[in-house]
C-alpha cells in the first residue's frame, strides 16, 4: 500500500464564520466534531499510519532569512491505500468539514525517495 499525507485546511472565511457562534454552539461542535472525529479514526484504524495532531504557527526558512507566516494548514494525518483515490475516499463527509469550519481535506502521496 501506498502511503499519503492528509492535510486539513480551513481559510480566514471559515473561521470568521465560526467567529459568529456562541460559545454554547461552539462548545457543543466541538463535543459533537471530536467524538466524530475519534468514530472517524476508529472506522479507518487499519488504513491510519499517523493519527497526527493539530499544527500551530508557521515560519518560512528562505535565503532572505525566517519570517512568520499564515497558511490554512490546521491538522495532519498518514494514512495509506491502494490508490490516491480510495486515500481521498478515506476523508468523505469527514467531520473536520462536516462539523468543524474545515474547508476540506488535500490528500497527496508520500513518493519514495529516488534511489532507495
Amino acid at each position: 500500500m501506498k502511503k499519503f499525507l492528509a492535510i486539513y485546511t480551513v481559510s480566514p472565511a471559515s473561521m470568521s464564520k465560526w467567529a459568529t457562534l456562541t460559545q454554547q454552539e461552539k462548545d457543543a461542535r466541538h463535543a459533537e466534531g471530536y467524538a466524530a472525529w475519534r468514530d472517524w479514526e476508529g472506522q479507518n484504524k487499519s488504513f491510519i499510519v499517523d493519527t497526527g495532531s493539530p499544527l500551530g504557527r508557521t515560519k518560512n526558512m528562505s535565503p532572505s532569512g525566517i519570517v512568520d507566516i499564515r497558511n490554512n494548514m490546521t491538522a495532519y494525518t498518514i494514512v495509506q491505500a491502494e490508490s490516491h483515490e480510495a486515500a481521498a475516499k478515506l476523508f468523505e463527509n469527514h467531520p473536520h468539514f462536516t462539523i468543524f469550519p474545515g474547508d476540506g481535506v488535500e490528500i497527496m502521496e508520500c513518493l519514495p525517495l529516488p534511489n532507495s
